[in-house]
């Protein structure tokens, strides 16, 4: 047993959790979770106790294979034994408590009754205080008249249903939530110092105890989402043992680094294998040095972008318009906002911090009456544009926004500032929203509505659609720290719905059923299997092309799964997306003759192939690229990639390091307008994502 003499300033003091598609995946019992817990459980003093519906010697079983950490208690059988780990033994003393009223063989008898289909689960589910049942498909009413029936019975049972086919008959003090109540008051500890987490109804007692705290997973019925949307509950954007620890970070409990651990070495993949062997022999100390000096550069270039309206696009005095050009000259809602995401990291930084703070006020201060966020607002006279070219209205702009407005909140726990503009953020939900007009989850974009905007892709775009998902959990947490937890909850069921239909819809594979209801990009499996996102799909037709920074975003907004993310960054490394900087846009490029060619793609010679949209090379999309490879687990081709994108950032037109907007695909020449606010902001994320800052930039 662990030392009850906890630290006073750890307020979690005991884990309650539930094992099958919480902890560990129920048919696989796969999970990083074991892995996770066991490298900082020596310096936690937290008792662990598994709270399930399997039997002892199940559980037991799973502890002897590695499968789960050993414990210091198992709650069992629903509810009906209390194990104690250390002494090896069931706790007699709560038995003696489930014996009031309990009649196996009465029990017995009215279930035989019931006019449903159902049968028994098999004996190893059974034993003296628990009866289970296959009872597929029963409504509400049924499991009530179920309850009704030990009633009129004169029976005071627990009468449990969950997954939508399992039913738990128990004695009355016999539920999740009892028993860890009665372990509770045996511990002398409060519930306010209890985490529990579940997936399925058979975990709502747990919830129930007063002042707990909660962890619902990604993957949880819908019957435990509805039952604890009123709670103080995290629900996680990740599923069963990922959920977990995303939780458990949460809460505090453990450290931002233990986020996604893979169980799979991929460092002897044949192109991964490949990239570390090229940067083997590199002098790291070079790298690191221009790195460092590309840091204070790029502060240098983010200062040149600071107006009294927030961040422009790119530096006014370095920037002559001409024509249109002159569209720079203004605060945009998505420069801005991935600009400021980008340089949270110099908070400390005042005149910085005001910047950030100006560009989201400028921008929602212009909120049009439906909810829409400006395009952008000119600088000269503070007049927004709610369409860009052509008239043309732009989606991700406020997308971007949504998201910009919780990292900036997050960070600066500014409270006041989050409730002053919940309403209009909420708005711009609702005006997002309308875009999903076949109610699919899933937004519908016109042709070049997003921030390729002279790009010939529309309908159910990848990179929009990501950023839909991750916009429903940006609101949510927002609404979670209102304390409007039952709204917040809404929107983040809404994001795992919207997960996974992306999942399903943009990587087709081979490995379908056949005559099963599927979207169209699935049908399209006799085409083969992919190894990343596909960019687009219509009710049509669809496009196999790989739009890289929406796929970079997948994995860095929780999309995708760790597993997914090494396929595709293998499929990126082997076509070469991030040579020669990183990284080209899109894979392939759209040639003329190509059914994606658009004859507007000659427009000013924008979208040439390897130029702009059609596969340039983007610096800030390198910046997420970067920490998408640490992510990944790959820091010494992150620190390389890095020196590349430094490489390029110093690379100017006039001058050096005049982080361009762009670069020609092929030949790496820089193109576009100098010193772009996203570019040096994404650089400088990135840099602190590798935590390689000069720490004496401050200004």
């Amino acid at each position: 047993m662990k030392n009850k003499n906890l630290k006073k300033e750890n307020r979690i003091k005991l884990l309650s959790f539930d094992i099958d598609n919480t902890l560990i995946d129920f048919h696989t019992y796969k999970s990083n979770f074991t892995k996770t817990w066991v490298k900082y459980a020596k310096d936690l003093d937290i008792i662990i106790t598994y709270n399930t519906g399997r039997l002892i010697d199940d559980v037991l079983n799973l502890i002897n294979k590695g499968v789960l950490p050993k414990p210091d208690y198992i709650i069992s059988g629903v509810g009906t034994h209390i194990y104690n780990y250390e002494e090896g033994k069931v706790v007699k003393e709560f038995n003696d408590v489930l014996d009031d009223g309990w009649n196996l063989k009465a029990v017995e008898n009215i279930i035989n009754k019931i006019n449903h289909p159902i049968s028994q689960q098999p004996s190893k589910f059974q034993h003296s205080y628990k009866r289970s049942y296959f009872f597929h498909d029963a409504t509400d009413e049924l499991v009530e008249s179920v309850a009704q029936d030990f009633s009129n019975a004169n029976m005071d049972v627990n009468v449990i249903y969950s997954g939508d086919k399992f039913l738990d008959v128990l004695p009355k003090w016999a539920n999740k939530g009892n028993a860890l109540q009665w372990l509770l008051k045996r511990l002398t500890l409060e519930t306010n110092q209890v985490l529990v987490a579940g997936d399925s109804g058979n975990d709502s007692a747990m919830f129930d105890l007063k002042d707990v705290s909660g962890i619902v997973v990604a993957n949880a019925h819908e019957e435990l989402y509805k039952y604890t949307k009123h709670k103080k509950v995290y629900h996680t954007e990740k599923a069963k043992g990922d959920g977990i620890i995303e939780g458990l970070i949460f809460y505090g409990i453990l450290p931002k680094e233990a986020s996604e651990i893979s169980n799979i070495d991929h460092t002897e993949d044949f192109f991964i294998k490949k990239e570390l062997d090229n940067i083997a022999d590199e002098d790291d100390s070079e790298k690191i040095e221009l790195i460092q000096e590309g840091y204070k550069k790029a502060i240098e270039a983010l200062r040149k972008n600071i107006t009294p309206l927030g961040f422009s696009a790119c530096s006014i005095p370095d920037n002559i318009p001409n024509g249109t050009d002159e569209n720079y000259h203004s605060v945009w809602a998505r420069d801005g906002a991935i600009t400021v995401i980008g340089s949270l990291s110099l908070i400390d930084d005042e005149e910085i911090h005001k910047c950030q703070r100006q560009t989201l006020e400028t921008l929602l201060g212009h909120i049009s009456r439906n909810g829409q966020i400006p395009s952008n607002v000119r600088l000269k006279d503070n007049e927004p544009d709610y369409s860009g070219v052509g008239g043309i209205c732009s989606i991700d702009s406020g997308i971007w926004v949504v998201i910009a407005f919780y990292e900036y909140v997050n960070v600066t726990k500014d409270i006041e500032f989050a409730r002053k503009y919940i309403g209009d953020i909420k708005e711009t939900m609702r005006w997002l929203g309308a875009h999903d007009s076949n109610n699919d989850a899933l937004l519908e974009i016109p042709e070049a509505g997003d921030w390729t905007d002279l790009f010939g892709r529309s309908y159910n775009i990848l990179y929009d659609e990501i950023l839909w998902y991750r916009s429903n959990v940006c609101f949510g947490r927002l609404l979670e720290m209102l304390g409007n937890h039952e709204e917040a909850g809404e929107y983040i069921r809404w994001s795992q719905v919207i997960k996974k239909e992306i999942v399903q819809n943009f990587w087709p594979s081979t490995q379908q059923q056949l005559f099963s209801s599927v979207s169209f990009a699935e049908k399209q499996f006799t085409l083969g299997d992919t190894s990343y996102l596909i960019a687009q799909t219509t009710p049509f037709d669809f496009s196999w092309r790989c739009d890289t920074l929406g796929n970079v975003l997948a994995f860095l907004h929780g999309t995708i799964d760790s597993e997914k993310a090494h396929q595709t960054f293998k499929f990126m490394l082997g076509v070469g997306v991030n040579d020669p900087f990183p990284i080209a846009n899109v894979y392939p490029v759209v040639s003329p003759g190509d059914p994606d060619w658009r004859p507007y793609y000659t427009v000013n010679l924008l979208n040439l192939p390897n130029h702009y949209h059609n596969g340039g090379i983007w610096p800030f999309v390198g910046g997420f690229w970067v920490k998408y490879v640490n992510k990944l687990g790959f820091r010494d081709i992150a620190i390389a990639e890095l020196h590349k994108l430094a490489l390029i950032n110093k690379e100017g037109i006039n001058n050096e390091w005049e982080f361009t907007e762009w670069a020609h695909g092929v030949t790496g020449k820089p193109m576009g307008k100098a010193y772009q606010a996203w570019s040096a902001a994404q650089y400088i994320a990135a840099c602190h994502d590798l935590k390689l800052t000069n720490m004496n930039t401050k200004k």
